[in-house]
């Protein structure tokens, strides 16, 4: 099932060519993934949506009757996140996605979550991992590609909390940081590059509570033959800037060494292409399943103006169920 990067390239850009439908999913290292056809995806119990396409019929959900959460304890966040502003202040990275792993416990099965959960872009790959994830990688369509970076995340319980999202310093810098960077990934497969979208907010309603995300929109213009070579434009952009950091390779590094555990599929990418149209999404809204339960994985963007306890607590916050907008 699993294929290494260069043969997830050659098989992308293969499908690509023969306008041939698949589904696939590339790990956060970008190392490996899988690309399937629908059927065969299906055929292997993994369930895939994406925009207004899915492999399956939906089914009755219900809201879990248990979903505890076991965060890291604050000190052992606090190491990684010194050592993260370590990094910053040095001018290694200016800005990296810091996360971690937190213990679920609930009385509804994978499969359950999986329809329970509401979200634009969902996966499922039976005993390994459900990804309900709000956010667009890259879209391509009629030769145009868009991208929808996520960065900016606020408690809607809050008192004016659109108005403190778009006015808190952090998550300007953090926000404009991302766009700016997207925008020059963008550059490297994309002509006439533009921000269609800044800085617009949606509300997320969840099992733990309402939040809301701030996102920007970037499009640009793919040449004529660019389903000769899908697989090829979509590594380069990878992995998504929106869960690593800039400059990339550098951070990358940083992440490796504040973590301390493998991201695995986490903040990688999945999607769906239908033989014209490509849409993907960012793997975050994550929940592994491991041999001895299961374990969501969250976090987010740490700045040289970044709080500790703040940034502990939006980790702990995107620990969720979705359930609508």
């Amino acid at each position: 099932m699993i294929l290494h990067r260069e043969d997830l390239i050659g098989e992308i850009d293969r499908m690509a060519r023969m306008a041939r439908p698949f589904v696939f999913a590339v790990d956060f290292n970008v190392e490996s993934g899988f690309v399937k056809t629908p059927d065969e995806a299906a055929a292997m119990g993994i369930l895939c949506k994406a925009g207004d396409w899915q492999n399956y019929s939906a089914q009755p959900g219900r809201l879990p009757q248990r979903f505890s959460v076991t965060p890291v304890e604050f000190p052992v966040y606090l190491k990684a996140f010194d050592k993260v502003q370590y990094h910053l202040k040095r001018g290694d990275t200016y800005l990296l996605n810091l996360t971690f792993p937190t213990p679920v416990e609930t009385d509804l099965s994978p499969e359950a979550l999986f329809h329970t959960g509401q979200a634009p872009f969902k996966l499922l790959v039976p005993g390994k991992f459900v990804v309900f994830s709000p956010e667009a990688f890259v879209t391509i369509q009629n030769g145009e590609i868009s991208s929808c970076p996520m960065k900016g995340t606020i408690s809607a319980d809050l008192p004016d909390a659109q108005e403190q999202l778009l006015a808190d310093d952090k998550e300007r810098f953090e926000h404009n940081t991302i766009v700016d960077l997207i925008r020059n990934d963008l550059s490297m497969v994309a002509t006439g590059v533009s921000v269609r979208r800044f800085r617009y907010l949606e509300k997320i309603r969840t099992n733990r509570g309402d939040l809301w995300q701030m996102s920007s929109e970037i499009c640009g213009k793919l040449a004529e033959d660019h389903l000769e070579h899908l697989g090829k434009t979509l590594f380069t952009l990878l992995p998504a800037g929106s869960v690593t950091g800039a400059p990339k390779e550098k951070t990358m590094q940083i992440i490796r060494e504040a973590e301390n555990y493998n991201r695995g599929f986490y903040t990688g990418i999945f999607g769906y292409f239908n033989g014209e149209i490509l849409r993907t999404a960012v793997s975050i809204r994550y929940l592994e399943l491991t041999g001895t339960g299961m374990v969501f994985k969250s976090g987010g963007g740490i700045t040289a103006l970044s709080d500790p306890e703040h940034e502990y607590r939006e980790m702990i916050s995107k620990v969720y169920l979705p359930v609508g907008r």
